[in-house]
């Protein structure tokens, strides 16, 4: 479901950090980030990354380079238009794109002014498959699977980690918020590796070969 495209480069993101004070817990809740053994982000309401630690960059470090896409910079864009996000992001269309979908719809119900969504949805809407997805084909998987299917927090979703000692794993999302991260409507999502590794799935070929969505056929 990944797509090569993304328009135009993003337009830089305005400062969320308004008082030294501000700038000062992000600092520090930069090293108690990096303290953490799993990868974790701070992202804000657009996905945008403003904290990454060191285990995120690792889980990461094999992705080619994108125009608009990279996922440092903001998450939500890596999965929905990365070419190489299902490479990292295991059964990536049903775990990982479709419950991103359904976050950002109701995110753009509530904040549908906002500049940075509007281009992401923008980018949507020029693609004619990850649009139908987006107007067709969620609805009828929030319909199939039911509305938990879209929550992020405590979901179980398959990796694919670089690193061999975890190789093909599963993690659990844990999403949460301090108060003053919550003042900047901005969330801490980690990834809770699991030691036990997958048994090797019998679908070969984790790079998208097309611009093809399963959940959009089964709609048509």
């Amino acid at each position: 479901m990944a797509h090569q495209a993304g328009g135009q480069r993003p337009t830089p993101r305005p400062p969320v950090l308004e008082t030294p004070e501000a700038q000062a817990y992000l600092e520090d809740y930069a090293v108690f980030l990096n303290a953490v053994p799993f990868p974790s982000l701070v992202v804000d309401h657009r996905w945008d990354v403003l904290l990454a630690n060191a285990a995120f960059r690792t889980l990461f470090r094999d992705v080619e380079p994108h125009p608009t896409a990279m996922p440092g910079d903001n998450f939500l864009r890596f999965v929905l238009f990365h070419p190489d996000a299902p490479t990292v992001l295991g059964e990536h269309e049903s775990s990982w794109c479709l419950p991103m979908l359904a976050h950002f719809a109701k995110t753009v119900e509530r904040d549908g002014h906002d500049h940075g969504l509007q281009a992401i949805r923008r980018d949507i809407a020029q693609d004619p498959i990850m649009e139908a997805a987006y107007r067709q084909g969620l609805p009828h998987w929030l319909r199939a699977v039911g509305e938990q299917a879209a929550e992020h927090d405590g979901a179980v979703r398959l990796l694919r980690h670089p690193d061999p000692r975890w190789g093909v794993t599963d993690c659990r999302l844990v999403v949460e918020t301090t108060r003053i991260l919550e003042g900047m409507d901005c969330t801490r999502l980690t990834l809770v590796l699991r030691e036990t590794p997958r048994a090797p799935s019998r679908r070969r070929g984790h790079r998208r070969a097309a611009s093809h969505l399963s959940v959009v056929s089964a709609v048509d």
